[in-house]
């Protein structure tokens, strides 16, 4: 049996293939990935408060809404035996705005600091990471073929947006570094971590969920750039643009991905 190498590279191991669907539960990983899922997360910023405020549901009854959407659509997901793009970027979407939820509902309705609330998702993310390789001796991406395995793959996201929401909500407005700067600084980490990848210093699975948590906060900071008042620090748009704009650019790309299928390619490289 193979074990985690030095540079982070967690290698699949054969198991029992009766359990496996006989494909891949998610998205091959490509530029239009990472574009998606920066703008769901984005969406997840601002699609929460346009709930919150523009419906005017609050916060409480917004996040047991939510919650039961994704529930729903998680079981939908669950069911299907391969990858579907439509159904599996609606539950990226979906999560991205319950994992905001559940961040805004601790600091704002629960008073938990944001500083602690970031530390604990953080370590819920270890965690998770830590029990699914235990498990399963497998990070890879290219190994959601068992139930077990996504339900830890869905948990790691739902974590990966909440700490990426309190990690950018710390950053911009607890520190002060503003929208602007912390979409900057998040960006730049995702490049480093880009660059270590490239030069070969971490291995790919290391990469890619370094990168999945830093594009959390990096959606949400510039979400909140776009949508938030230019008297805090926003450019004015307001939410109901900025979340009916990205939407509209995720339905686009997603539909692209269903009819030219790119993303169903294996090269087996996480």
């Amino acid at each position: 049996m193979k074990n985690l190498d030095m540079r982070g590279n967690i290698p699949d191991i054969a198991t029992d293939f009766t359990l496996r669907s006989a494909f891949n539960k998610v998205p091959e990983v490509t530029a239009i990935f990472w574009a998606i899922k920066i703008m769901a997360t984005t969406v997840g910023e601002t699609g929460a408060d346009y709930l919150i405020f523009q419906w005017g549901l609050g916060l409480p009854m917004t996040s047991a809404l939510m919650a039961v959407v994704l529930a729903g659509i998680l079981w939908l997901q669950f069911r299907q035996d391969r990858y579907r793009p439509w159904i599996y970027w609606l539950a990226v979407t979906m999560v991205s705005v319950v994992g905001t939820l559940i961040t805004d509902s601790l600091v704002d309705t629960y008073g938990v600091p944001l500083p602690v609330t970031t530390a604990v998702f953080a370590v819920a993310l270890i965690a998770t990471f830590a029990i699914w390789y235990a498990r399963e001796r497998t990070l890879s991406i290219h190994a959601i073929d068992t139930p077990s395995r996504e339900g830890f793959y869905w948990l790691a996201i739902l974590f990966t947006f909440a700490l990426g929401t309190a990690a950018g909500d710390l950053m911009a407005e607890r520190l002060g570094l503003g929208y602007l700067s912390s979409s900057l600084l998040f960006g730049a980490g995702i490049a480093v971590v880009a660059a270590l990848w490239r030069l070969d210093i971490i291995g790919p699975v290391t990469g890619f969920w370094l990168a999945y948590v830093l594009t959390r906060p990096l959606g949400a900071s510039f979400g909140d750039l776009l949508s938030q008042p230019v008297t805090h620090g926003g450019l004015g748009l307001g939410t109901v643009v900025t979340s009916w704009f990205f939407l509209a650019a995720i339905l686009v790309l997603v539909a692209y991905l269903a009819v030219s299928r790119i993303d169903l390619e294996t090269s087996r490289r996480i």
